[in-house]
């Protein structure tokens, strides 16, 4: 980040962390006009803008009134890792000292999309991803969830977004929501609803009041085909087992071409077997559905292994076969830090290395 925390703006509003709605509601309160809202909103997110005294058509009064009541938080890496196929992953230093990811992942053409975190560590607890193993520290504010895409898009546009990172975004449901708000204002990024995808490991409840405040395409973090085996990869599973997810995925309020997307990591021996996939294809029946197959990125410290590639064809093939929308994610990033988690572990193992010599 630029400017660390200080005491001074701990009295200010960070206006980043502030929804089109609570940006009018907080403009009024100084006596402001609504229209202002939209014009800071441009500034801030359509140009990149965090100075108030480069905000041309405000009145200087004005700008000088939001300089002693807000600022404008403006984040920049503490560090950067550029893979050979184009994907950078980048680790954000926060105002605490704490550290959060987002991967930039290059698409075809100039597109690209971004995987954003939601929490500091994660508190699900799952045995195959990183950083679970970090615990959950705490939730990520609205602002520090936008500030991701606005660091981000100073390497280029960025055409989606993806709750796939650091942490469990339905378990941070209120800034979640709040910061989508913020990505969907038509003043500000203007994403598009079809443009962002939410990813949960499948808390029923907190997907149910999704669906109820905000449009968003989901995706369920699956990984197994029964409780026995999804209760050891995936602890939440032991709460709302696969009869209770599947049953909220069926209800979720869907438009009428979209299909949630269900994430299966495939992990040698664990859940990659054909009878797996004969079982995938009962559990996602009467679900509009599309599924994501990703072989297992090996990281240091795991003994979880990625899958036979032949053993990665048949298991497609078996679904492809039964008219389900298979797609085999291609693996980004292998030759940088690129699993969730990898680069914060391994910069903050070197913190420690160095405050130890």
């Amino acid at each position: 980040m630029d400017s660390p925390e200080t005491a001074a703006t701990r009295e200010r509003v960070d206006l980043k962390n502030l929804t089109e709605e609570e940006l009018v509601a907080f403009l009024a309160g100084i006596g402001k006009e609504r229209f202002r809202a939209g014009q800071i909103l441009r500034w801030i997110y359509q140009r990149g803008v965090c100075d108030f005294d480069a905000m041309s058509d405000l009145s200087k009064e004005l700008r000088e009134e939001l300089k002693s009541r807000a600022f404008i938080s403006d984040w920049t890496p503490e560090a950067v890792e550029q893979s050979s196929d184009g994907t950078r992953k980048y680790l954000f230093r926060l105002a605490d000292g704490e550290t959060v990811e987002a991967v930039r992942i290059p698409m075809e053409g100039e597109r690209a999309t971004l995987c954003i975190s939601s929490q500091v560590g994660c508190a699900m607890g799952c045995t195959f991803c990183l950083t679970g193993s970090f615990g959950l520290v705490r939730n990520l504010s609205a602002g520090e969830i936008v500030n991701q895409v606005c660091a981000a898009v100073k390497d280029g546009p960025v055409n989606n977004i993806v709750l796939m990172g650091m942490g469990e975004p339905l378990h941070n449901l209120d800034n979640v929501v709040r910061a989508l708000q913020i990505l969907y204002a038509p003043q500000g990024f203007a994403f598009s609803v079809r443009k962002v995808t939410l990813s949960t490991s499948g808390l029923v409840p907190q997907m149910e009041e999704l669906g109820r405040r905000i449009r968003v395409n989901l995706a369920v973090s699956l990984n197994a085909t029964t409780d026995a085996v999804r209760d050891v990869l995936m602890p939440v599973n032991r709460r709302w087992p696969l009869e209770k997810l599947m049953a909220a995925c069926r209800d979720f309020p869907l438009q009428p071409r979209q299909r949630i997307t269900f994430e299966y990591i495939l992990i040698r021996d664990v859940n990659d077997s054909l009878a797996d996939a004969k079982r995938l294809v009962k559990l996602l029946h009467g679900v509009k559905a599309k599924v994501n197959l990703i072989p297992y990125n090996e990281h240091e410290g795991s003994d979880f292994r990625a899958p036979a590639e032949e053993t990665i064809e048949a298991f497609q093939t078996h679904l492809l076969d039964r008219n389900i929308v298979a797609i085999r994610r291609a693996g980004k990033g292998q030759d940088i830090s690129a699993a969730c988690g990898q680069l914060k572990g391994r910069l903050e193992e070197l913190r420690s290395v160095g405050s130890e010599e």
